[in-house]
């Protein structure tokens, strides 16, 4: 096999799997909905759970790094300002690196690191010890019981902590950082609200939900792409975390140029 045909063949399997996490992914959201409309309650037992697991034990870790953020974000802006002319560039440099993107990106990265590992190494777990094959027998869609309510709550998880990111990394970096400077809280508040567009929040909303629907379709493919033996785990693991980083940046590159530019 020459360069050429290596080369194509590459970028042949790379779109084959582009391909089907979008089907994933789109098979996901038909499900969910029909699911929603029927009101399954063994799904919603499933969905709660992950929602706890991915939302919920990640407050402690996101509260951390956001208020490690909104301290060195403001502080920097507060040693900065002076030098431009005053106080009013500030409600406008906090949605520009928060709303716009640390806060949908960080909870993204956050809930890869926490959830999307786990999502891969439990399905591949599943798919090497046949108990996919198991429902298949029983007459249960693994699709549907498995994997969507992980999609769904995975993205769900990442809209709340990005809104979640984005508060405490705004009052929590003031209160940390700014309290007892120049700027008194009213004006902080009052310079934030003034530079965040429905726009901004629109972008921010949608850049999380797409993340939380990507990160979700990548991790439960390669989950499901293991094959019979147990050293596949975190080979396929480690390939869902790569991919999900990779699409996230590349997701949060096409949304911001789109919007912004």
């Amino acid at each position: 096999m020459n360069a050429f045909e290596k080369i194509g063949s590459f970028a042949s399997a790379r779109l084959r799997t582009k391909y089907e996490i979008l089907a994933i992914t789109a098979s996901v959201l038909k499900s969910g909905a029909l699911h929603l409309r029927r009101g399954r309650a063994v799904t919603a037992n499933i969905l709660f759970r992950q929602l706890y697991f991915t939302g919920f034990e990640a407050v402690p870790i996101i509260s951390w790094i956001a208020l490690i953020l909104g301290l060195v974000i403001v502080t920097q802006t507060l040693s900065i300002l002076p030098r431009f002319g005053g106080e009013a560039m500030i409600g406008d440099i906090l949605v520009w690196v928060v709303v716009r993107e640390a806060g949908p990106v960080f909870a993204a990265v956050i809930v890869i690191a926490r959830s999307g590992t786990a999502i891969a190494s439990e399905l591949g777990s599943m798919k090497i010890n046949r108990e996919l094959t198991a429902l298949e027998i029983m007459g249960i869609d693994a699709m549907d019981y498995l994997v969507m309510p992980r999609v769904i709550g995975t993205a769900l998880s990442v809209i709340i902590l990005t809104f979640y990111f984005e508060t405490v990394s705004i009052l929590g970096g003031y209160l940390l950082a700014g309290f007892g400077k120049s700027v008194p809280f009213s004006a902080y508040t009052a310079s934030i609200l003034e530079a965040m567009t429905f726009l901004d929040v629109a972008v921010s909303l949608l850049k999380s939900a797409v993340f939380g629907l990507i990160i979700g379709s990548v991790c439960s493919y390669h989950g499901l792409m293991a094959g019979q033996s147990i050293t596949q785990i975190p080979q396929k693991t480690t390939k869902a975390v790569i991919g999900s980083l990779l699409s996230v940046f590349v997701i949060d590159g096409a949304i911001t140029f789109i919007f912004y530019m």
